[in-house]
């Protein structure tokens, strides 16, 4: 009886939660090693079907970073990085492309086997992201920057009660095919879609003052604070877009972002619907 108890008080203390979130747009950012990892991914995807039949309206922006780099190791091409970010020539964008559109078979086919309706998106071919060429320190090839998204085929899959899965590419005015940071996609997709969140999935805890010292960790930042933190080179390496994409997202239109680790056992319910939350908030 004492547990029936326990689980009833836990979907008491949700109520609040449910009921401020329903039919609001939560954009999730999903990529990494974490992406890769079969016990992990069924778990995510567990908690985004349950966040839509709570009647939330999750969208899935996904990258695969490792799976890609594999491809390139397998092919024989050496992975580059600046500021983590993918220096992407022709043969690797067509790697990058045919890597991220297995992924979104995958992710698309295990949400379906678990009862709710997703479908693929791709943001070039279903003309959801435009960009130009990135500008950076160095030339990072076929990397795109956004300048803006079309969120009608988006809205079109969440107001059927369907979870758009998307894969960041784009294609530009130039007519060339752009690689997109996907953290940055996700970031300009939730701005456009007026979401209520953006929750970027790590396989860290958070933000750490000191990534060597859990009790460093950090709960809530403003946009001042995080922005302080990337200057005094505390968010370092792949961090970098992740935080961007966070203070991107608040400064358009979202009106919180949160960073959690998705290898906690449903990590993303928790962070939405408990009081205590177990991620890096950031909020204007």
């Amino acid at each position: 009886m004492e547990e029936a108890i326990k689980k009833a008080d836990v979907l008491i203390e949700a109520l609040p939660y449910i009921k401020k979130f329903h039919k609001k747009i939560v954009v999730i950012k999903y990529g990494g090693s974490i992406l890769g990892e079969d016990k992990i991914r069924k778990g995510v995807l567990e908690d985004i079907v349950f966040l839509n039949f709570m009647g939330l309206r999750p969208v899935l922006v996904h990258g695969g970073g490792p799976n890609i780099s594999e491809r390139m190791r397998t092919s024989g091409k050496k992975a580059e990085f600046v500021d983590g970010m993918r220096v992407t020539d022709h043969d690797t964008l067509v790697m990058v492309e045919e890597e991220l559109q297995k992924l979104n078979d995958t992710i698309v086919k295990e949400i379906n086997e678990l009862g709710a309706v997703a479908a693929s998106l791709n943001g070039k071919n279903h003309k959801i992201i435009q960009a130009e060429k990135k500008k950076a320190k160095v030339d990072l090839g076929l990397v795109g920057k956004i300048i803006g998204i079309n969120p009608d085929p988006i809205l079109e899959l969440v107001e059927a009660d369907k979870i758009p899965v998307i894969l960041p590419m784009s294609k530009g005015a130039d007519r060339n095919t752009y690689n997109v940071n996907a953290d940055e996609a996700a970031a300009y997709i939730s701005a456009a879609l007026n979401a209520e969140k953006l929750v970027i999935l790590t396989n860290v805890k958070g933000i750490m003052r000191n990534p060597e010292d859990a009790s460093s960790f950090i709960s809530t930042l403003t946009i001042k604070e995080a922005k302080g933190l990337m200057d005094n080179k505390v968010v370092q390496t792949g961090m970098i877009p992740k935080v961007d994409a966070c203070i991107t997202a608040l400064e358009k239109a979202v009106k919180k972002t949160h960073m959690i680790d998705a290898r906690i056992s449903h990590g993303l319910l928790l962070e939405i619907f408990t009081n205590k939350g177990v991620g890096t908030e950031i909020a204007k």
